[in-house]
């Protein structure tokens, strides 16, 4: 299928960008000595899980039920639910373990949950496996280095009855630090932090076995992770506008776009209108704050090449205006109502988000298959 025969927008995937992608990343991480387990939030797609894990059967990392329970069925059997616990969602937990050889391990950071997860380890005579999860950085949750809570929560799971797996932590703030040396210091303080909890449970007679980081910034940049067992990646295997602006790819690693159809102009106003608003693109804005702005997302001509200074200037819920950024003195380009434009998105995972499936491209303007997405939590 010619992409002209497509109906905009929809979102396309060099498959061949993706995978440089992720052999890039296999090898950064081989060269430090840890395991990949891949963060799937970002495809959400059964294909593309398969290109990036080690194995058909994991091990990965996801951010809902629904992709665990989607990815179970699809035979991986080793994952990290991702995000904290509540007591509300352990009979589906249960139930997905109970489903078959499912190795479905969960994140907290309380002894509230820490008590839920033994007492449903304990009524169902499973020992769930558990990380504690370890705030690195200030940006979200977890039990910070040197907090008591840490050894209390240990004990209610190993003495419960759940398994005590090992501590995780995410460094969500080297999305805010620009630049390699700033990421690399950032990936080392996720490093010191992470390891240094494992040893206070092991110090404490508790197990903790696997010792997890995972940002695609500081897996990127880290030039030490030592007595780190494993990496959660996600966004890598896409790669977007905010982890350009970073410094973690260039422009041409970026292997999505939200392919749309020009409906009209603002010629007074220097605008192009596309079909693409933030229903397509989202609402994302994570260039705002970087040192130059993407607004919802550079434009590209039909074969995914950047006209330069021009962006999607602002996004109605199905309109996207295109514009040349202040200050540019580029010429807008001629396009007449028709013409389709390729959009690189600011942040690939909440991009991919707005669409059902992914229209995969051979070679020239051609599409040769569809991958469809997991939806829902």
């Amino acid at each position: 299928m010619n992409l002209e025969a497509l109906t905009t927008p929809c979102l396309l995937l060099d498959p061949s960008r993706m995978d440089r992608n992720i052999a890039r990343m296999d090898a950064k991480l081989a060269s430090l000595g840890v395991a990949a387990r891949p963060h799937l939030k970002t495809a959400k797609s059964v294909d593309i899980a398969r290109r990036m894990m080690r194995t058909l059967s994991g091990p990965a990392t996801v951010s809902t039920l629904g992709e665990a329970e989607a990815f179970a069925a699809a035979g991986v059997n080793d994952i990290l639910y991702a995000v904290g616990i509540v007591p509300n969602k352990l009979m589906r937990v249960v139930k997905l373990r109970q489903r078959g050889a499912v190795d479905l391990s969960l994140i907290l950071d309380s002894e509230v949950q820490a008590r839920a997860v033994a007492d449903a380890s304990r009524a169902f005579r499973d020992p769930i496996p558990v990380f504690i999860e370890i705030d690195a950085d200030d940006h979200r949750a977890g039990v910070a280095p040197g907090d008591a809570r840490l050894v209390a929560i240990g004990r209610i799971l190993h003495e419960g009855g759940a398994e005590l797996r090992g501590v995780m932590t995410h460094a969500g703030g080297s999305y805010d630090t620009p630049g390699a040396d700033a990421i690399a210091a950032m990936a080392e303080r996720e490093r010191a932090a992470v390891v240094a909890c494992a040893e206070a449970l092991r110090a404490a007679g508790l197990p903790c076995p696997v010792v997890s980081v995972g940002s695609t910034p500081t897996a990127t940049f880290a030039r030490d992770l030592t007595g780190v067992t494993e990496a959660r990646v996600g966004v890598y295997v896409f790669m977007d506008l905010v982890m350009a602006g970073l410094g973690v790819c260039a422009v041409d690693d970026i292997a999505i776009s939200v392919l749309a159809s020009v409906i009209g102009h603002q010629r007074a106003k220097g605008w192009i209108l596309v079909d693409a608003g933030w229903m397509a693109l989202s609402r994302d804005r994570g260039t705002a704050s970087q040192a130059v702005d993407q607004g919802f997302g550079l434009v590209c001509d039909v074969d995914g090449r950047p006209f330069g200074d021009l962006i999607v200037h602002s996004a109605n819920q199905e309109h996207g205006i295109l514009a040349l950024r202040e200050g540019s003195g580029a010429a807008l380009p001629e396009l007449p109502v028709g013409a389709l434009v390729q959009i690189l998105p600011n942040h690939a995972c909440a991009t991919a988000a707005q669409h059902a499936a992914y229209h995969v491209l051979g070679e020239g303007r051609t599409v040769v298959e569809q991958w469809e997405r997991v939806g829902g939590w």
